[in-house]
């Protein structure tokens, strides 16, 4: 099973209303608390005429990283809700802020905590989802003559070509699922005989 996580595409932001009252989301993603932290102040300082600005995020692979506020509304019906939306979709490296303006109608606990959980939904959608998966960087060196056949195999088996070079040899950059990196070097001493000089590099997420 290829080991990945979920987060969002892109920044991105909308608005509900209910019963008079604005909830503007805001969802970015983030790497850090330290990033989040400044992500907060931008928004507070952008709508610092508003009476709250709710916010929770999940930072790291595994969401080890949480944290919320309520900003000053009731106890646990902005700041968790935002957060359980978040679980609940097991969305991570991600933050949502809700700014409320207030439309003069008490909307009560289970109000505030449909319209903020509705809010960070909106603005999740707004932004979009992507699944990360962990690969590995391989390296490919081999003759002119075996270029096609090594990139048709690496094609036909679901691998990503990120880059060719061509000098003296054809020098090939792929993406594989990390868990397949001894299966692809296998593919490719078969295929080119033993000619090709393989190179396992770094893991990253794409």
């Amino acid at each position: 099973m290829a080991e990945g996580y979920k987060t969002v595409k892109n920044a991105g932001s909308d608005e509900i209303v209910v019963k008079k009252s604005r909830f503007i989301a805001n969802v970015f993603p983030v790497s850090s608390e330290e990033e989040a932290a400044e992500r907060v102040l931008e928004i507070k300082k952008k709508y610092h005429d508003a009476r709250h600005s709710c916010y929770a995020y999940r930072i790291g692979k595994k969401g080890e990283w949480v944290k919320y506020s309520d900003d000053g509304e009731p106890q646990g019906t902005a700041g968790i809700p935002i957060l359980d939306i978040l679980k609940g979709e097991d969305i991570t490296d991600v933050l949502v802020v809700v700014t409320r303006y207030f439309g003069g109608i008490l909307l009560g606990t289970g109000g505030l905590v449909r319209a903020y959980s509705g809010a960070a939904k909106a603005g999740l959608a707004a932004a979009g989802t992507v699944e990360m998966t962990l690969c590995r960087r391989a390296e490919i060196s081999a003759d002119y003559s075996l270029h096609g056949k090594i990139q048709y195999m690496l094609l036909n088996r679901g691998h990503k070509i990120l880059d060719t070079v061509f000098t003296d040899k054809v020098k090939i950059t792929a993406a594989c699922l990390a868990e397949e990196i001894q299966a692809l070097e296998a593919d490719v001493r078969d295929i080119s005989q033993g000619r090709a000089v393989f190179k396992a590099g770094e893991e990253f997420y794409t």
